[in-house]
């Protein structure tokens, strides 16, 4: 498969113009799909899905998705529905970032029941499951679980997208090699990162336990960092962390991790976590995509 690129819009209701020639200047240069923050309790920020649509209306071949879904205030199935009418709308356009919930004190404040870190990961895993359940068609769904029951409910005859989680802690690590599709490393962790190292088998002993094969569980990381005119003398921190730097830089960084270290794709978020620059959101897609997928082609025969 292509190495897949993408970026991290910034969602603030005042930036809509803004957030909408990014993505429209990432779907004219190529780029797999953009990604928009799932936080509800945040007035001041665009609901998620209400964007997404809206702006595969005006675009033609990139991918949305939610990185990642705040599920406790998305019910599964209505999330089921909301995905799969996205997919038949675009033409399959979407992913389903799926997270068990973070920030529980906020997500309360919207009058979710509070769960506890063990319950929420069930219900990230169960959601999941009944997400499939009701999508590609098939008989009407019964599904009595711990936390969601449906009864009769015909299925949408769409497939469900590709489930990319955000998964942390151990159990949801878990639940993604049982499960999803794709696994987004969290707090930004890249390829180098302890917590890559020590999260990435979870995932694939959990997988294999399962009968899959831990290959089909993709890995695309969350990547702030500069893009600059001039190569930086240390691109990483102290803390190794990598800060970004000149083209060349990043594509032989990318290209590494995707031959060395399995990386199947990177979204790139503004060093700030803000607006995304428009010129190095250009040279991202025209410049460092094309020549990483070059390089890893040469390299692999594909």
């Amino acid at each position: 498969m292509s190495v897949l690129f993408g970026f991290g819009a910034h969602s603030g209701i005042d930036g809509g113009a803004e957030l909408l020639r990014s993505v429209q200047q990432a779907d004219r240069d190529g780029l797999d799909h953009f990604s928009l923050s799932d936080h509800p309790y945040l007035g001041d920020r665009l609901d998620a899905y209400a964007s997404i649509g809206f702006l595969l209306g005006r675009t033609e071949r990139i991918a949305g998705f939610a990185n990642v879904t705040n599920l406790p205030s998305r019910p599964a199935p209505l999330l089921a529905r909301a995905v799969t009418s996205l997919a038949a709308l675009s033409g399959g356009r979407i992913v389903l970032g799926m997270g068990a919930g973070g920030l529980w004190d906020r997500i309360a404040d919207l009058g979710v029941e509070r769960l506890t870190p063990g319950e929420a990961v069930e219900a990230f895993e169960e959601a999941i499951v009944l997400i499939r359940k009701l999508s590609g068609g098939g008989a009407p769904v019964t599904h009595e679980g711990r936390h969601y029951r449906v009864h009769q409910i015909e299925p949408s005859p769409v497939p469900a997208p590709p489930v990319w989680t955000g998964s942390v802690g151990r159990k949801s690590l878990a639940a993604t090699g049982r499960v999803a599709d794709g696994w987004i490393p969290g707090h930004a962790a890249d390829w180098r990162s302890e917590r890559y190292r020590t999260s990435r088998p979870v995932i694939d002993e959990a997988a294999a336990a399962v009968g899959r094969d831990p290959r089909e569980i993709r890995t695309v990381f969350n990547l702030p960092g500069r893009v600059t005119e001039r190569p930086l003398p240390a691109p990483r921190d102290g803390d190794g962390r990598w800060l970004g730097g000149s083209v060349d830089q990043w594509v032989e960084e990318l290209t590494g991790a995707v031959l060395d270290h399995d990386a199947a794709g990177f979204t790139l978020f503004a060093a700030d976590h803000g607006t995304q620059d428009a010129a190095a959101l250009g040279r991202w897609a025209t410049e460092i995509a094309p020549a990483v997928r070059e390089a890893v082609a040469k390299e692999t025969g594909a």
